[in-house]
């Protein structure tokens, strides 16, 4: 955790960070309670990863909050919200990161299963989150920030077509959302990244070139 930089408007602020366990969530959660943000850190399967960064942050004097779920399933994303909130009688940020590729396919190889589940966990739940997150954010105003990905604008290709597709919804979402929150006092916005060290691309085919990885890193 640095004091390089300090932003004095996150300070007492209650953010949820979705997806933090691992990757660019964990490196967000983690720069949130920096800043003195009261972080809800949610996670699925990487618990262990999610019990070793909330352990950091809270020796490092921050508050973090632990919360479960699937973000595939729609329950769940609203279970995740509202637990968050009601820890903290408060929600002042949303960070819809949660998502990944689920697997390679083709076009030509898709099935109703596939899209399922890649646009579940990477587009429905960035809805369902954001709707679920709206009362709370309405109460002071707030912010949204959803994570996309370059393939929303330049496509993928090796079978992540749906993926890039799937980022491709959230950054067009994230406009309609701006305009639509504004009146409310709410931001919202998206990070588009490109190549970025995590354990998914570390261990994946993208990192065949250790130059790319190097790079990434």
């Amino acid at each position: 955790m640095t004091d390089s930089l300090k932003i004095p408007d996150l300070k007492d602020k209650a953010v949820l960070v979705t997806g933090a366990s691992t990757g660019i969530g964990a490196a967000l959660a983690a720069a949130y309670a920096a800043q003195g943000s009261k972080v809800a850190l949610h996670y699925n399967s990487s618990r262990e990863a999610a019990e070793a960064l909330a352990a950091r942050i809270r020796d490092a004097g921050g508050t973090v909050f632990l919360v479960k779920g699937d973000f595939s399933v729609t329950a769940d994303v609203e279970r995740v919200v509202e637990e968050s909130a009601s820890h903290f009688g408060a929600l002042d940020g949303l960070v819809n990161n949660a998502g990944g590729m689920i697997g390679r396919l083709a076009y030509a190889d898709m099935t109703d299963a596939y899209y399922d589940k890649v646009m579940d966990l990477n587009a429905r739940s960035v809805i369902t989150a954001s709707r679920a997150a709206l009362p709370w954010l309405k109460r002071k105003g707030g912010f949204i920030i959803h994570t996309s990905s370059i393939a929303a604008r330049n496509g993928a290709s090796g079978g992540a077509g749906l993926y890039g597709s799937s980022k491709a919804f959230v950054s067009n979402v994230t406009r309609g959302m701006a305009k639509e929150f504004a009146p409310f006092g709410i931001r919202v916005n998206r990070s588009r990244r490109g190549v970025s060290a995590s354990p998914r691309t570390v261990s994946g085919p993208i990192c065949s070139s250790r130059r790319i990885c190097s790079a990434a890193m």
